[in-house]
C-alpha cells in the first residue's frame, strides 16, 4: 500500500534502524521507544490487523515464521539474558496506530503491567 508507512520501510522509501530481515519480515527501532529497547517486529506483506493476518494462510505462514525466529529477533535486539514482553495491538480500540500489523518486543528494564 502506497500510503502505509511500514510499507515504505519494507520497500526502501522510508528510512528506519533495522536491527533484522529476512524475506518475510523486517525488524526495526521504534521511533517513539517506551523502553530501553523498543523494536517493531514487521511483516513484509501487508495485512492491515492480525484477525487479517491469521485468517489467511499467507498470514499464518508469515505468523508462524516469527515464533521460529522469535530467538534470533531477541539477540538481534540483545535481550537474550533478559526479559522481554512482546505485543500487538490490534485495531484502533486496541491501540493499533498504524493499520499494519505489527509487534513490539520491549525490554532492557524491569516492566510492569502498564494500562490505561
Amino acid at each position: 500500500m502506497k500510503s502505509c508507512l511500514f510499507c515504505k520501510i519494507v520497500s526502501g522509501d522510508a528510512a528506519s534502524d533495522i536491527i533484522y530481515e529476512n524475506d518475510d519480515l523486517i525488524v526495526f527501532k521504534d521511533i517513539h521507544p517506551i523502553a530501553p529497547v523498543h523494536v517493531l517486529i514487521v511483516p513484509k506483506k501487508h495485512f492491515t490487523h492480525l484477525i487479517e493476518m491469521v485468517t489467511s494462510e499467507d498470514g499464518r505462514a508469515v505468523l508462524s515464521n516469527i515464533a521460529e525466529l522469535l530467538p534470533d529477533i531477541v539477540l538481534a535486539a540483545g535481550l537474550e539474558n533478559r526479559g522481554f514482553r512482546l505485543v500487538n495491538n490490534c485495531k484502533e480500540e486496541g491501540g493499533q496506530t498504524i493499520a499494519h500489523v505489527h509487534f513490539h518486543l520491549i525490554g532492557g528494564r524491569p516492566l510492569k503491567l502498564e494500562l490505561p
